[in-house]
C-alpha cells in the first residue's frame, strides 16, 4: 500500500443494529418483493439503482462478470440488451445460465439472482433499440463488442463510418448481432445487512413442482 491509503484487511464498516429482515416481511412472491426493492433503491437516489454485475462462464466452466444495466423485469424475469457476439452473448448460448448481482451497499442490500438465459424476442430488442439514443445506436453498430482493438482511433474510425451509412436514415435498424436476453430466475436472494454480520438472507427458490419455496441461509 502507499501513502495513507488503508490495508483492505483494515477497511470495515459496521451495519445499522436496527434493520433486518424476517420471513414475514416478504411479499408472497420474489417479483413483488423485488419491486419494493427496487422502488426503495430509486427512493433513496442511488445513482444507476438498475446497474447490476452479471456473471457468466463459457462451456468449460470459466467465469467472467460486468456491470450491465437492467432494462426491465417481470414474473418472468430480469431483462438486459447487449451485443450477442460479445463475451457475455456467447458465453450465455454456450452456457446458458447466468447471476445477477444488485449492490445496494448504501442501503446496506442486496438481491442475488441465479437462473438461465434465453434471448428475447426479436420484437421487444427492436422496440427497446428504437428507443434508444441514436448515438448509442450508432454505437451498438460501431463497437466489436469485447474483441481486441488496436486503439481508440479505431473506434472512432468505425463510429464515424456507421454514422455516415446511416446519415440518410430517420430510423436506424437494429443490427442482428444485437438483442435482449432474459435470466429466468430459479432462485432470487435478498440479503440485509446486520450488525456482527449477522446479516438476513432470504432466497426463494423455484422447486420441481413449479412453485417457490423460501429459505433462509447462513451469513
Amino acid at each position: 500500500m502507499t501513502g495513507d491509503t488503508p490495508a483492505p484487511a483494515a477497511m470495515r464498516n459496521e451495519y445499522a443494529a436496527d434493520l433486518g429482515l424476517t420471513e414475514a416481511d416478504l411479499a408472497a412472491d420474489w417479483h413483488t418483493q423485488f419491486d419494493s426493492w427496487f422502488a426503495d433503491a430509486v427512493a433513496f437516489g442511488l445513482p444507476e439503482p438498475n446497474a447490476m454485475v452479471v456473471g457468466t462462464a463459457d462451456s468449460a466452466g470459466r467465469p467472467s462478470g460486468r456491470t450491465v444495466l437492467l432494462k426491465g423485469y417481470d414474473p418472468e424475469g430480469f431483462v438486459f440488451f447487449t451485443n450477442h457476439l460479445s463475451r457475455k452473448g456467447v458465453e450465455a448460448t454456450a452456457n446458458p445460465y447466468a447471476s445477477l448481482v444488485f449492490p445496494w451497499f448504501p442501503m446496506q442490500r442486496q438481491v442475488v439472482v441465479a437462473g438461465r438465459v434465453e434471448q428475447v424476442d426479436r420484437a421487444t430488442s427492436e422496440a427497446y433499440f428504437a428507443s434508444r439514443p441514436r448515438g448509442s445506436q450508432l454505437g451498438a453498430w460501431a463497437s466489436p463488442q469485447s474483441q481486441v482493438v488496436s486503439g481508440r482511433a479505431v473506434l472512432e474510425q468505425r463510429y464515424q463510418e456507421a454514422a455516415e451509412r446511416f446519415a440518410d436514415r430517420a430510423e436506424i435498424p437494429t443490427p442482428s448481432h444485437w438483442g435482449g436476453l432474459r435470466v429466468q430466475p430459479e432462485s432470487v436472494e435478498f440479503w440485509q445487512g446486520r450488525a456482527g454480520r449477522l446479516h438476513d438472507r432470504l432466497r426463494f427458490r423455484r422447486v420441481d413442482e413449479g412453485g417457490w419455496i423460501v429459505e433462509r441461509l447462513a451469513p
